[in-house]
């Protein structure tokens, strides 16, 4: 991580934060992390500022296509949002501590709810391309936890419990809005590998045993720093392509940038009602 020196995580995303606070007044308490094709709802805040990443230290910058790599700060109707148009993953060659440096810098900046987006390949065939799937829980198979070596108790316990990571009550919201709007959210369980390759039809074929409905390449680690310390966690992955022998087509990354253009719309307007629904207010840690 950039200029890290000997300085402990706590204080370098404390750094990170001040660095934030001094380029806007507004103090939101929701933030949300806009993966793969879907970044372009932070386009729409209004009174945004959009601070990219390489300004923001400690944080590293994403290579990865469809993610922009800006932290936008702004509102949503009226309430204060901060947004992660595309996030740093571990396949790209960075450490889980630098995937995860965002989110623990949000806390301290004083985020209380994390909604994690992702495009992710379909296992449940009933997840149809341009599906959107609520996270009931998730597999970590990265072969790596983000709270591996030594802990920083202002952040967190030692051993925190991962038995809610996705809140049940953001879960009901989600599926409750999405029936408003007319749309099925079905929830389903998210399996994270390291990639970047594709899972193979063989791998798939684990992870349907091991009960995965939607298999990506991000949002585990993020998840389970957010719990450590003691965020409320929402998730949301957009179907962007049938996983790896469930379908008989080839994978591409231009197909799962497509899709996520087609449920823009959809996706948009649902996260506009849940965000509208989230507390606002309460105390934040600093």
């Amino acid at each position: 991580m950039a200029e890290q020196g000997s300085a402990s995580i706590y204080d370098r995303a404390e750094r990170a934060a001040q660095s934030i606070r001094a380029r806007t007044s507004a103090r939101p308490r929701i933030a949300i992390v806009l993966g793969s094709g879907l970044g372009a709802f932070a386009d729409e805040f209004q009174d945004a500022v959009a601070i990219p990443y390489r300004e923001i230290p400690g944080f590293v910058s994403s290579t990865a296509q469809g993610h922009v790599g800006s932290l936008v700060i702004g509102k949503v109707g009226d309430v204060s949002v901060a947004a992660m148009q595309g996030r740093v993953h571990f396949y790209e060659g960075y450490s889980l501590e630098e995937v995860t440096f965002p989110v623990r810098t949000l806390k301290l900046l004083g985020i209380e709810t994390l909604i994690l987006t992702n495009a992710a390949g379909g296992i449940n065939v009933q997840l149809i391309q341009g599906a959107l799937m609520v996270i009931s829980d998730q597999l970590n198979l990265m072969g790596v936890n983000p709270l591996r070596g030594a802990n920083d108790e202002r952040f967190g316990p030692r051993f925190p419990d991962m038995s809610e990571v996705y809140s049940r009550e953001l879960q009901e919201l989600v599926t409750q809005e999405a029936r408003l709007l007319g749309t099925t959210v079905r929830r389903g369980i998210y399996a994270a590998l390291a990639g970047p390759s594709y899972e193979t039809p063989a791998e798939i074929h684990m992870l349907r045993a091991t009960g995965a409905d939607a298999v990506g390449m991000s949002t585990v680690p993020e998840a389970i720093v957010a719990r450590h310390m003691g965020m409320n966690v929402l998730g949301i992955s957009c179907i962007t392509n049938m996983a790896a022998g469930i379908s008989d087509q080839a994978i591409n990354h231009e197909e799962v940038m497509e899709t996520g253009q087609l449920v823009r719309e959809t996706f948009t307007q649902l996260l506009r009602r849940i965000i509208a629904k989230l507390p606002t207010s309460g105390v934040a840690s600093e």
